[in-house]
């Protein structure tokens, strides 16, 4: 039987051979995945531990709240906030940051986290996720503002997610490479199923919420036009279309077999830049991504080049098989510049 390696002896083994993980690090990190094991039981429960629903509440972005959103929100606070490796919090349910109590040690990382990702599928028993990202503090000041955390994803220090699906798994990068660990159940730890993840350069699988067609920018139109036409069509090939309407669950697939996801700039609101958030989704996503060799744009830039300018931006998202990504990213450059 194979040797089963521990999310720690993992991260120690990537500190002794790369220096990529200083210990603050690492203590991080399985403090965030004891956190997820915490909420893959309350997730679990469902009905039974009475965490369906919604809380009667609204998050800063004006959206509803489930409770299984507060109750994830909470867990990752609690865990973090006393073990001397943060400054501060910050989340996609908060309105501003959660700066260490002066009680405890303030450490040297920022945590940035989307507890429960995919919200709208709570109730309905599809998977699930969360979303974390790590900084470090750029200054030396004992104190810390949201301005500490307006940093561009490329500085991420770590970045992952769980996923709470049939299997409870934990994909984490750390700027060498992914890694994927399947939380034993039975033993309650994660234990390394696979590494150094590549996601295929080419793919036939697109994810898009099609409903919103008709609020489509030309470029994305055309790609999406291109894929429905198929063997017949100017791609010469059959594309098939995945949504699952979480993006931890549309990225995890994309990870494991290949595909390209997009939550696209639309006229809905046409002042918005997109959907999505930079620092709570797309980050951590695109450099989860990117380390696995895949490409990440807002459909004109590298997104992990963007310098966020408020805690809470939003921006359109396209990431997944480098070839597709490249070629939705040259129809927007190509329709900018009137090619």
């Amino acid at each position: 039987m194979a040797q089963r390696i521990s999310l720690t002896q993992y991260l120690v083994e990537q500190q002794r051979a790369h220096g990529h993980i200083p210990q603050q690090l690492r203590l991080l990190i399985e403090v965030v995945a004891r956190a997820c094991k915490r909420i893959a039981i309350s997730v679990n429960k469902g009905a039974l531990g009475d965490v369906l629903g919604t809380a009667g509440s609204e998050n800063v972005q004006g959206e509803v709240q489930k409770k299984l959103d507060i109750i994830a929100n909470e867990v990752l606070i609690e865990a973090n906030e006393w073990g001397g490796h943060l400054a501060a919090m910050g989340s996609e349910e908060m309105d501003s940051i959660h700066v260490v109590p002066n009680r405890y040690p303030q450490g040297e990382y920022l945590l940035l986290f989307d507890p429960l990702d995919g919200s709208s599928n709570i109730d309905v028993n599809v998977s699930i996720g969360t979303i974390f990202s790590v900084l470090r503090k750029v200054n030396n000041q004992r104190g810390i503002s949201e301005e500490d955390f307006l940093q561009p994803g490329k500085q991420q220090a770590a970045a992952g997610y769980c996923i709470y699906g049939p299997q409870v798994t934990l994909v984490l990068t750390v700027g060498d490479g992914v890694a994927m660990f399947t939380l034993d159940r039975e033993m309650g730890s994660w234990v390394l199923t696979e590494d150094d993840i590549k996601i295929p350069a080419d793919t036939k699988e697109f994810a898009i919420n099609m409903s919103n067609m008709r609020h489509w920018a030309p470029p994305v139109k055309r790609y999406i036009d291109e894929c429905l036409a198929g063997s017949t069509g100017p791609r010469e090939k059959d594309f098939n279309m995945r949504w699952v309407a979480s993006m931890v669950a549309d990225v995890h697939r994309i990870l494991t077999r290949g595909g390209i996801f997009m939550y696209p700039w639309d006229a809905r609101e046409p002042n918005k830049a997109g959907k999505l958030r930079l620092m709570y989704e797309a980050n951590p996503m695109g450099f989860i991504v990117e380390q696995a060799g895949g490409m990440v744009t807002d459909g004109k830039r590298r997104i992990l080049d963007i310098v966020p300018t408020k805690l809470h931006e939003r921006v359109a998202v396209v990431l997944g098989s480098k070839n597709e990504v490249e070629r939705v990213t040259r129809y927007h450059l190509e329709a900018a510049t009137g090619d």
